[in-house]
């Protein structure tokens, strides 16, 4: 994951309540995530979203994973 990618991500206090965005547009990280996380392919949430393109989802999943690694949410034990 390059920096350069997260330069991507804003939050900006005015636009979405503070939430990361994708820069130059109102869409939060984690609408792109879950769009990821539902199964939706990049070319599929560009065409939903088109304030952002494929570097934008791109730098979406890269918050998200550098998020991944510095914040543990709990979750369930597995049996």
């Amino acid at each position: 994951m390059g920096v350069d990618r997260l330069a991507l991500i804003v939050a900006d206090p005015t636009v979405g309540h503070g939430q990361a965005c994708i820069r130059g547009s109102r869409v939060p990280v984690s609408v792109l995530l879950d769009c990821l996380a539902d199964g939706m392919s990049v070319s599929e949430i560009v065409a939903e979203y088109p304030s952002v393109d494929e570097s934008g989802v791109r730098a979406a999943a890269a918050y998200g994973a550098r998020l991944a690694r510095e914040e543990l949410v709990p979750l369930s034990i597995a049996p």
